[in-house]
C-alpha cells in the first residue's frame, strides 16, 4: 500500500472522489466508445478506464483468465440495469427526494458530531457530563478524528464572526490540534500503552501487542488473521508509519479469495445479536467514530448524504419503510426481525428456485411481476396468495423489486456513498474492516434485512453447479438493486461507469463471501462499551465527592488485590431458574469454558429427572418437553447482557467483570451463528 499523505484538519490531504451509483445514471458503454466487439459480449468494456490496480504480477495464464472475466462478467450488471429501467418506465414516477445540496463549511461536522453522540460539545448549554464519558473511551486515532471535526466547526464559527461554543482545549486538555496530529505518529510503544486503557476488558492472556501485530502482517499464506483486539484505525496507523506493503489482488476467481480467521481469544468472539439492545445502541456511535478515524488514516474523505424525506406509497408491502413493515408484522408475530414478505419471497426461492438455471439473472415477465405485486398487496396477509403457482424467475423479480422499491436504500441514503467508497481502499483487509463498521452503523431493521438477503445469496452461490450462478454472477446482478436508487443524485464522472459498476459488484461480493466475519462486533468495541458502562455507572452512582473517592479507592484496591492474586480457581453460582429452582455451583479454573458449564448443566438435569433426546430436546418424566438449545449469558456489572461464545474462558471473564451474574437461558428465535 502506498504511503498516503497525513490527514489534515477537517479533510484528508489525499482526496478520493465520492463514487455514487444511482438510479438512471449508469449507462452501458455505447458501441461508438468501444473498439472491437465480440459476439458473446455486445458491450465489451475493456477499453474503459480501469481502477488503479494494486495487484502484484500474475502468471500469463492467470492474467488471461482475469482479462476474460473482465470483458464478460459485467454483462449481467448492464442487463440488470436495463431490466430495472424497463420495469420503471411505465410507472411515470417522479423523484420525491430533494437534491443533495453541498453542506456549508461546518455543517457536515456538526451533523457528524450529532451522529457520534457528541452534540453537547457544540450546543449552547455545553456540559461535559454526557460527553466526557464517551471521550474517555476513545483511542488516540479516534480522539484525533473527533478533534479534527471540532476544529473545523470552530473555524467555521469564527469565519461567521461567531465565537466557538467550546475551545478544544476544554475538551482534550492541553493537547491542541497539532499535538494530536503528532500523536498519530507516536511510537508503537506509546500507542500500545494507550490501547491498554480499554484493555482491562479485553483478552489479556491472548492479546497481541501492537509490535507483534506488525510482525503478524508479514506472515504469508492463504488464511490470514483478522485482528479485532486492536482498533482498526490504530492498525492502519501502524501500517502507515512502518510503510508495510500489503498489496491486494482484485481478481474474480472465487477460489483465489483470501480466507480470514478471527482468532478466538480468552473471551471468545462476539457477534451481532449477542449484545443486549441497550448495549447495541452504543455500538453505532463508536463504530462511526472508528470508521471516521480509519478513513482519516487512509486518506479517504468520508462523506454522507443528508437524509431526506420521501413520500411513501399507500401500499402494505412494496415501497413501504422497513420500520413500518416490521411494526405491522410484529402485531402478527412478536419479535419479528425481518419483514414477513421478504421471508416469504426468500422461502419460496429456497424451496424451488435454488436449482433454477440463471436464477436472479434471468428476468421474469415484467407484466406478470407487476400483476403479482398487486395480488400480494391484497392477498398476502390473508393467506390467499398461491405461491406454488408462481414461476421462480418471477419470484426473483419480486425480490429485487422489493429491495429497489424501499423508500430509502437498504444501505441507507446517508451511508450509501460510504459503502460505494469502500472500493477505493487498496487493501482487502482494510476494506473488510470498513464494511464491518458500516454494517454496525446501519439501523437494526436494515442490518437484519441485509443479513437475511446475504444468507440467501450464499445459498444460491452454493448451488452454482446446478444454477450456473457463481459468486461474481450473483454480485453483478444484485449490485444495481442495492446501489441504484431513484431518489439520489444522478451525476457520474464521464468514463467512470465501468469502474464504479465493478466496484459496486465487488462490495456486494465481499458482503456475501465474508458475511460471517462482517457480522461480528470487534473486541475493542466491546471493551469500549464495557468502559462506557462502567464510567457512566461511576459518574451517576455517587453524588458526594468524598464518598465517591473513598469508594473508588476501595474498589480499585479490591480489583488490584484480585488481579495480583491471579486466582488459579474460583467457585461461582450460575442461575438456572429456567428449568431448575436451585442455582448451579461451578468450580472455575484456567481451562473452564462456557461450553463446559452447559455440559455440566445438562448432566445436572439428567440427575434431576430430565432425559436428553437427540441432543436437542429434554423430556421430563411427566411428559413435558423443552428445547435443549441453551446458552450462557453474562448479565450486569459493566455489560447489560452478553450471550457468551461457547469458547469463552470463564475465569478470565470473571476477572474482567466480577460483579456480573451468569444465567443459562434458551436460545432466542434468531439463533446464534457459531
Amino acid at each position: 500500500m502506498d504511503k498516503l499523505g497525513k490527514p489534515g484538519s477537517g479533510f484528508a490531504r489525499t482526496r478520493i472522489p465520492r463514487p455514487q451509483i444511482v438510479f438512471h445514471s449508469i449507462q452501458p458503454p455505447s458501441h461508438s466508445q468501444v473498439s472491437g466487439i465480440c459476439r458473446s459480449c455486445p458491450c465489451k468494456m475493456s477499453q474503459f478506464p480501469q481502477k488503479r490496480s494494486m495487484e502484484p504480477p500474475l502468471s500469463e495464464c492467470m492474467n488471461s483468465r482475469v482479462d476474460s472475466l473482465d470483458s464478460l462478467s459485467m454483462d449481467n450488471f448492464w442487463l440488470e440495469v436495463e431490466n430495472i429501467k424497463q420495469s420503471t418506465e411505465t410507472e411515470q414516477e417522479e423523484c420525491n427526494l430533494a437534491d443533495v445540496k453541498t453542506p456549508e463549511e461546518g455543517e457536515a461536522e456538526a451533523e457528524w458530531l450529532q451522529d457520534a453522540g457528541l452534540s453537547d460539545l457544540i450546543g449552547e448549554d455545553t456540559s461535559d457530563n454526557d460527553n466526557i464519558v464517551l471521550l474517555s473511551t476513545l483511542t488516540k486515532t479516534q480522539a484525533a478524528a473527533v478533534q479534527r471535526r471540532l476544529d473545523t466547526y470552530s473555524r467555521s464559527r469564527r469565519k461567521k464572526n461567531k465565537p466557538p461554543v467550546r475551545d478544544v482545549r476544554d475538551i482534550f486538555g492541553v493537547v491542541n490540534s497539532e499535538e494530536m496530529v503528532v500523536g498519530m505518529e507516536e511510537s508503537d510503544k506509546d500507542r500500545s500503552q494507550h490501547s491498554v486503557e480499554t484493555s482491562d476488558y479485553t483478552q489479556k492472556p491472548d492479546s497481541r501487542g501492537l509490535q507483534d501485530f506488525s510482525c503478524m502482517l508479514r506472515s504469508p499464506g492463504k488464511e490470514e488473521i483478522f485482528c479485532t483486539d486492536i482498533a482498526y484505525s490504530e492498525q492502519a496507523a501502524i501500517l502507515l508509519k512502518g510503510s508495510f506493503l500489503r498489496e491486494s489482488r482484485r481478481i474474480k476467481d472465487e477460489s483465489a479469495l483470501t480466507q480470514f480467521k478471527i482468532p478466538k481469544g480468552r473471551l471468545g468472539v462476539t457477534r451481532i445479536g449477542d449484545l443486549s439492545p441497550q448495549d447495541m445502541k452504543k455500538i453505532p456511535t463508536l463504530a462511526l467514530i472508528e470508521l471516521t478515524a480509519l478513513c482519516d488514516i487512509l486518506g479517504l474523505e468520508l462523506k454522507r448524504n443528508k437524509a431526506s424525506k420521501q413520500k411513501t406509497k399507500e401500499n402494505r408491502l412494496f415501497g413501504v419503510p422497513l420500520s413500518t413493515l416490521l411494526e405491522n408484522d410484529q402485531k402478527l408475530i412478536p419479535n419479528t426481525k425481518v419483514p414477513l414478505i421478504l421471508q416469504a419471497l426468500l422461502s419460496c426461492l429456497e424451496k424451488k428456485g435454488l436449482d433454477t438455471e440463471g436464477i436472479l439473472r434471468v428476468s421474469g415477465s415484467q407484466t406478470r411481476i407487476k400483476s403479482l405485486e398487486e395480488k400480494l398487496e391484497s392477498d398476502f396477509y390473508t393467506g390467499l396468495f398461491r405461491w406454488d403457482e408462481v414461476r421462480q424467475n418471477d419470484v426473483s423479480g419480486l425480490l429485487k423489486r422489493f429491495i429497489r422499491e424501499l423508500p430509502t436504500p437498504l444501505l441507507t441514503a446517508e451511508y450509501l456513498p460510504a459503502f460505494a467508497a469502500v472500493q477505493n481502499i487498496p487493501d482487502l483487509k482494510q476494506r473488510l474492516q470498513a464494511l464491518n463498521l458500516l454494517i454496525l452503523i446501519l439501523p437494526e431493521p436494515n442490518r437484519n434485512t441485509l443479513k437475511a438477503l446475504l444468507e440467501f445469496l450464499s445459498k444460491v452461490v452454493a448451488r452454482e453447479k446446478k444454477n450456473k450462478m457463481n459468486l461474481w454472477n450473483v454480485s453483478t446482478v444484485i449490485a444495481p438493486n442495492l446501489f441504484m436508487h431513484k431518489g439520489l443524485a444522478n451525476k457520474i464522472p464521464e468514463g467512470k461507469e465501468k469502474q464504479l459498476a465493478e466496484g459496486a459488484a465487488d462490495v456486494v461480493r465481499m458482503m456475501i463471501h465474508y458475511q460471517d466475519l462482517l457480522w461480528t462486533i470487534s473486541s475493542f468495541l466491546v471493551a469500549q462499551v464495557r468502559k462506557l458502562n462502567e464510567s457512566t455507572s461511576r459518574r451517576y452512582q455517587f453524588y458526594d465527592k468524598r464518598i465517591k473517592n473513598l469508594l473508588r479507592k476501595i474498589h480499585t484496591d479490591k480489583d488490584k488485590v484480585e488481579k495480583n492474586q491471579a486466582e488459579p480457581s474460583k467457585t461461582v453460582k450460575v442461575q438456572t431458574s429456567l428449568l431448575l429452582k436451585d442455582s448451579l455451583e461451578v468450580h472455575l479454573n484456567n481451562g473452564t469454558k462456557a461450553a463446559d458449564v452447559l455440559r455440566q448443566f445438562q448432566k445436572h438435569l439428567s440427575q434431576n429427572g430430565w432425559s436428553i433426546v437427540n441432543k436437542v430436546s429434554l423430556i421430563k418424566r411427566n411428559g413435558a418437553v423443552e428445547s435443549l438449545n441453551l446458552l450462557l449469558y453474562e448479565v450486569g456489572g459493566n455489560i447489560s447482557e452478553h450471550c457468551l461464545d461457547p469458547d469463552t474462558y470463564l475465569l478470565d471473564l470473571y476477572h474482567i467483570n466480577p460483579h456480573a451474574e451468569w444465567i443459562i437461558r434458551q436460545n432466542p428465535s434468531f439463533p446464534r451463528m457459531l
